[in-house]
């Protein structure tokens, strides 16, 4: 035995190992590909730099060709000018020094327009002339300085990675099935964009392990240092979850792993315990008028050709069947099926919705081992509130083959709350959270939850913790005036 214990643990060393090295070689290929990505994203960011270097110098360049268009075309229109002037001042100068080459001065008068030829010469457009550039030539204002954009570019680097955050353990918290995450980043990282949560099911405490274990669920671009995770199912002892952050370009290293506790009621339909007229599936059962008659007629021919041999399915040793012991299903007016987990201590909670053309159920807790022709509430080891929509709506708490009418609306989910140690059954409004009625007694047995059902359909609910408005309810309680006393004294 020493010898087998010692090989059964090197066969699993080598195994993990074996595993080992394929996340090893795995890895490798991760690097390589990685490596390549990150170069083709490298050249993707300086293409993209050197695309709005271009634009720039496209748009810089054309707003000094429009400087210099607009200058030339203004020392152009100024240089027309002056020829003009000059033009009409070489006439009248040309006219005026023939005039003065007449030295006789009856033949000066002679000449006509003379006063006419002065007031020209004074009022001359050369004399109204400006003889300074209308603009400059230079281009000094759009002159550029890159020392300061190049010593930036220098000092271009590798994004760094940020820090891995850390998860606040005593922030975080667990109710109503959901689970509030806290975290903070060690030192402040204002290029830090958004934050990756990731969160899995497991049924170890501690550290998440390698083999076995559930993958990851992804929640992408958190923006505040905090998460809820709502609507969850508890069907796990535990949950793992781990933080990272990210920057616009990359992800870093993830928070150490935080484990929270995740408890709560969980249990499926025990089809082995079910009328042979209900279909049950995981925690769905279903009224089946004919699947009775059905089995009832093969297991009529199978005992016509067979011998006294015992029933394969009662040879087989479940653990569930062990536990539950060797009862027959349930029968004759009892279509009733019970969960396949029983409550021996603490508090819990499940919830139960009816398909709305259900014409009468009932939902409740029962010993084990009931009789096969019990039927919930009409025993005094089984409590229940039972709902008929056959003709009018009834409805009412069962214990001890004694009702009590309930005359508030029928909700379309019911919440189941049991407290063992304390000796309360309650029943709720799943939606509302508003309390239908409470069973107060001394539970000497292990409870399984219970379900009949007639025409129709239930679904259950379980991985539910019990919730923050029922417990706060039952702290306010101090019994329900209308539950009755011939009910609660046999209970």
């Amino acid at each position: 035995e020493t010898l087998q214990r010692i090989v059964s643990t090197l066969v699993n060393k080598n195994d993990e190992i074996h595993n080992f090295i394929d996340m090893l070689n795995h890895t490798i290929s991760n690097v390589q590909v990685n490596s390549s990505n990150a170069i083709s994203e490298l050249d993707e960011e300086f293409d993209g730099l050197y695309s709005v270097l271009h634009e720039m110098k496209g748009s810089m360049a054309n707003t000094i060709q429009q400087e210099e268009a607009r200058k030339i075309q203004a020392l152009q229109d100024q240089l027309s000018q002056c020829s003009h002037a000059l033009e009409s001042s070489e006439e009248l100068l040309e006219i005026a020094v023939q005039s003065l080459d007449i030295k006789n001065p009856a033949k000066l008068l002679e000449v006509e327009n003379t006063e006419q030829m002065g007031v020209s010469v004074t009022v001359a457009s050369a004399f109204r002339l400006s003889l300074k550039p209308k603009v400059s030539d230079s281009m000094a204002h759009l002159m550029v300085d890159f020392t300061l954009e190049k010593r930036m570019l220098q000092a271009v680097k590798f994004l760094p990675v940020p820090k891995a955050p850390e998860i606040d353990a005593a922030a975080c918290l667990v109710a109503d099935n959901c689970i509030t995450v806290s975290w903070r980043m060690p030192e402040e990282d204002p290029r830090i964009d958004h934050f990756v949560l990731e969160y899995r099911k497991t049924n170890f405490d501690g550290l998440p392990r390698l083999k076995g274990e559930q993958h990851w669920e992804v929640i992408d671009y958190i923006k505040a240092t905090q998460y809820t995770l709502s609507g969850l199912k508890f069907d796990t002892k535990y949950m793992n979850l781990r933080v990272q952050a990210c920057n616009k370009a990359v992800a870093g290293e993830y928070s150490d792993p935080i484990t929270l506790e995740t408890k709560a009621f969980l249990f499926s339909l025990d089809s082995t315990s079910s009328h042979l007229n209900l279909k049950v599936e995981d925690t769905y059962v279903e009224w089946d008028p004919t699947g009775g008659k059905g089995q009832e007629k093969i297991k009529g021919k199978e005992n016509k050709n067979r011998s006294n041999a015992a029933s394969p399915k009662r040879a087989t040793n479940s653990p569930r069947a062990s536990a539950r012991g060797s009862r027959d299903r349930f029968a004759g007016e009892s279509y009733t099926v019970l969960g396949d987990t029983a409550v021996e201590s603490g508090q819990h909670y499940w919830e139960v919705r009816a398909q709305k053309d259900c014409k009468s159920y009932s939902v409740g807790v029962i010993y084990r081992n009931p009789g096969k022709f019990d039927q919930l509430g009409k025993t005094n080891s089984s409590w229940c509130i039972h709902i008929n929509n056959w003709l009018q709506t009834t409805f009412s708490a069962k214990h001890n083959n004694k009702a009590k009418t309930l005359d508030i609306p029928v909700p379309d989910r019911i919440g189941v709350y049991c407290d063992f140690d304390g000796g309360q059954l309650s029943f709720y409004n799943a939606n509302s959270k508003a309390l239908l009625y409470t069973f107060r007694a001394k539970f000497t047995q292990p409870l399984l939850p219970g379900f009949m059902i007639w025409c129709g359909g239930l679904t259950v609910s379980t991985g539910l913790q019990v919730p923050s408005a029922v417990k706060t309810l039952q702290k306010s309680e101090n019994g329900l005036s209308g539950s009755t006393s011939s009910l609660n004294n046999v209970a």
